[in-house]
């Protein structure tokens, strides 16, 4: 998966465009831009790549991306099967901010502003009271036009500059200029590993993806992801395993085996061991739960 340079305002005309995105999946490529961007996200559910971070994204994410870090947001499994009712809803706002000069930046009623987005270049999370406020200013936004657009724009900077709510999504002296090759592979390992977690994945081989020796990839991952890559592949197995104890009436036996798993007992040691149940309890509380709701 290689990085692309890309632009967005010069395209639509403007320096600031607001898109309210609603497909049967986000198809955005790995990419980068000189806008900064604010994403919200309605629904759907999956994992996220922003600067050296993978992080798990569900509805009601929300997130700022300064200029020029690299981010692609990549669905779950279940997205890309034709069948699915599943939606990726998102409202996402660009603004190219060398529109103002470094004039506008340096004045002194801007200082929270200029700081905020110094902040941002390393992405920033937005939770509490401030991602309910700015999700229903982005909402209304939708429906301003002209000026009231610009307005707006600066009402929801103005509200996250002074935010408690925001943290840093990628490491402390993270890089982007330095680090792209990596995010590269990080990106590469992420897709692979999504598209073949059912077959045996030996460590030679997902390191041959990473253009790394078995050493060099292990201490590669465990830096990227705060996990060992066996860790994290069982982790991703389980989570599809979830899904499918839900959504399918196959046996325990059947997901193991469409899990990657040779045996059902290491099956069901794993599955307790990351969600607290076995199997066959976690989908016998699912089933309840959703007759209760029925109703």
């Amino acid at each position: 998966m290689k990085l692309l340079q890309t632009e967005i305002t010069p395209g639509s005309n403007s320096y600031i465009t607001l898109v309210e995105r609603n497909d049967t999946h986000f198809n955005t490529p790995f990419h980068l831009h000189p806008e900064v961007e604010l994403v919200y996200v309605k629904e759907s559910f999956g994992k996220r790549i922003i600067g050296d971070k993978i992080e798990a994204f569900e509805a009601g994410d929300m997130v700022f991306i300064g200029s020029n870090l690299p981010h692609v947001w990549l669905n779950d499994e279940v997205f890309y099967h034709g069948e699915s009712n599943l939606r990726a809803k998102a409202i996402v706002l660009y603004f190219n901010i060398n529109v103002l000069g470094p004039v506008f930046y340096n004045m002194k009623e801007a200082s929270k502003i200029n700081e905020f987005l110094k902040r941002g270049e390393r992405g920033l999370r937005i939770d509490g009271k401030t991602r309910k406020i700015v999700a229903d200013k982005l909402e209304k936004l939708l429906k301003k036009k002209d000026i009231e657009v610009i307005i707006g724009l600066f009402e929801i900077f103005n509200i996250l500059a002074n935010s408690k709510d925001t943290t840093y999504i990628t490491s402390d002296g993270y890089n982007p200029h330095l680090i792209h090759a990596e995010t590269d592979r990080m990106a590469d390992l992420y897709k692979y590993i999504h598209e073949n977690y059912k077959n045996d994945i030996p460590l030679a081989t997902i390191a041959g993806i990473a253009n790394l020796t078995p050493q060099s990839f292990c201490r590669m991952f465990k830096k990227r992801t705060n996990k060992h890559f066996i860790e994290y592949l069982n982790e991703v197995r389980i989570s599809k395993a979830c899904k499918f104890l839900l959504d399918t009436d196959w046996s325990i036996s059947e997901i193991a085996y469409n899990c990657g798993y040779k045996t059902v007992s290491n099956f069901n040691k794993l599955f307790k061991e990351i969600t607290g149940e076995s199997p066959k309890a976690y989908r016998a509380k699912s089933n309840s739960h959703q007759e209760e709701v029925g109703a």
